[in-house]
């Protein structure tokens, strides 16, 4: 039987370990938590995201009780995952939001998040978006360019309002493990770089409609070294330094997220050396640390079932599709994928693949496994990035998505129908 058990900050939580993400074989047979795959499948369908509870609130509270000589934030970045129910377990477990859009502040102010506890980020802010967020009042805006600052002032002074600022500077670190998901570089279009970061500190000093509350940065997406992190602190550090010297107190220092996780066996760092990492540096600071870890919390969480429709030579045609994950024809990623049940004495290198028209619809290509039509799969590690990038390419309606607890499960997106792909359409071809 399936045991919460205990664990310290310090487990290796990030590799595939039947005890530390709650998805594993018994008996042949593949289990989240205390209940089967097939079951789910039998009352939802496929394709389908199924997320394990257990694993959210453990890799959350991972974070959470890492810290040791510095308050800490943790802002779980909803871009990675950002289903209402999801979103309701992290704020519980007690995370706050790292938010890019309107839409992303409308799901968490849904969940119940505390405002202050919300950091609003993104290159592309409209009013309306500023407005929504000064009226919520949230922690902060993440301001990365002088014209979206100015853009806060004049809202802010509309509203007769004043907006909370932390500026985003630019430490020009290379990391990440995809060229689309390096966010630290001056080619990069986030943040800005130290020396405009300075004046935009003085320009917040100046201005009635503008608090400075904070710095931020963030380097990249899917690190596994300490080194950039630690490279991108320590430019921190020194501009901390130089606002000491201004007689300027900020509240907090977010160093943003991009802790690595294991996909296919690649080693990673753990959250507890990560913080230590940073309370090292910023020994004797006051400011709170805050972090926006996604991926690292709700990746190894989720999985994708899809089943087989076809074999057909070297190829697995399966309901689930690029529509349904995007990453690997996207980034090229890999996932690992394993058979709900068991079945090696018939595994053989395949591809497998969707029933989208384009070549690059594939799930994972050359993988070893065991399946037959009608089989079901899992795709693993896709509780981030995996729903939020689905769309309806190809018309086709995106999968539903199921929470399990322990020994229940439940439906926390409804698998959308044809109707729902037309909805905003019909009718309107009465004025043509």
């Amino acid at each position: 039987m399936w045991n919460e058990g205990t664990y310290s900050p310090r487990d290796n939580f990030f590799n595939i370990n039947p005890v530390m993400d709650h998805f594993n074989y018994k008996k042949g047979k593949l289990f989240a938590e205390e209940v089967s795959i097939e079951e789910i499948a039998n009352k939802f369908g496929t394709p389908s995201y199924i997320y394990s509870k257990a694993t959210l609130e453990r890799h959350a509270k991972a974070y959470i009780d890492s810290f040791q000589s510095m308050k800490g934030l943790i802002c779980f970045s909803v871009k990675a995952l950002s289903n209402i129910s999801i979103l309701k377990i992290l704020k519980k477990a007690g995370c706050g939001f790292d938010i890019v859009s309107g839409g992303e502040l409308h799901r968490v102010i849904l969940a119940g998040a505390d405002p202050k506890k919300i950091i609003f980020s993104g290159v592309g802010k409209s009013r309306a978006e500023m407005a929504a967020g000064i009226n919520h009042n949230i922690l902060s805006f993440n301001i990365e360019s002088e014209p979206e600052l100015d853009r806060l002032k004049s809202v802010a002074r509309e509203m007769n309002k004043i907006a909370p600022v932390a500026i985003r500077f630019n430490p020009n670190v290379d990391a990440g493990a995809h060229e689309f998901t390096k966010t630290g570089r001056k080619s990069d279009k986030f943040g800005v770089s130290i020396e405009t970061a300075k004046n935009l500190v003085k320009e917040c000093n100046d201005s009635d409609n503008l608090n400075l509350v904070g710095l931020t940065c963030h380097i990249g997406s899917q690190i596994m070294e300490l080194e950039s992190f630690e490279d991108a602190a320590s430019q921190a550090l020194d501009l901390l330094i130089e606002l000491d010297k201004l007689n300027i107190n900020i509240d907090f220092i977010d160093m943003g997220g991009g802790l690595g996780v294991n996909y296919i066996g690649e080693e990673t760092i753990q959250p507890f050396e990560l913080i230590q990492s940073y309370e090292k540096i910023f020994k004797g600071r006051d400011e709170i640390l805050i972090l926006e870890p996604g991926r690292s919390i709700s990746a190894n969480a989720g999985i994708m079932l899809a089943k087989v429709e076809y074999k057909k030579d070297d190829f697995l045609i399966t309901d689930a599709a690029m529509n349904d994950l995007l990453r690997p024809a996207l980034y090229d990623a890999h996932h690992d994928i394993w058979p709900v049940e068991k079945n090696d004495n018939l595994a053989s290198n395949v591809n497998v693949v969707g029933p989208i028209c384009e070549t690059g619809d594939f799930l994972a290509k050359d993988i070893n496994i065991a399946a037959s039509e009608n089989d079901l799969l899992a795709v693993r590690t896709v509780g981030a990035y995996g729903s939020v990038m689905s769309s309806n390419y190809n018309s086709r309606p995106r999968a539903a998505e199921v929470l399990v607890d322990r020994k229940n499960f439940y439906l926390i997106r409804k698998r959308e129908d044809h109707s729902i792909l037309t909805s905003l359409e019909e009718g309107l071809d009465d004025q043509i």
